[in-house]
């Protein structure tokens, strides 16, 4: 999943070379949304993550997993916001369970106790 990360990197540097306008003003309201108060950044990663996978998007999934872990979301937190987007979203947002379990696997930590274990 960090080739996805990559791959979405390599994308954003492009887009803002070839359409600077277009991407700044994505980016600008991206950072607008993301910065109301109340919800606390992982939380609002964990919704991100359920939206990722309910709008099958393997970029996302993996973008997402890897910023909530880093604002210290453990596996079944992310696991959880997966299985919400599944009951919204049904049998396709099931099927991207599998890039949110190798997202999780590659960039979340282990951690002791069986609810936690993934």
């Amino acid at each position: 999943m960090e080739e996805r990360l990559e791959e979405f990197g390599s994308l954003v540097e492009r887009l803002q070379k070839e359409y600077p306008a277009q991407t700044q003003a994505f980016l600008n309201y991206m950072q607008k949304a993301e910065e109301g108060p109340a919800m606390s950044a992982k939380n609002k990663e964990l919704v991100n993550v359920a939206l990722g996978v309910a709008a099958q998007c393997e970029w996302c999934i993996a973008f997402h997993v890897h910023s909530a872990a880093s604002l210290g979301a453990n596996r079944q937190e992310i696991m959880e916001a997966g299985f919400l987007a599944v009951l919204m979203h049904g049998g396709p947002a099931l099927a991207h369970l599998k890039p949110l379990i190798d997202s999780v696997d590659e960039f979340v930590p282990a951690e002791r106790g069986v609810g936690d274990r993934v």
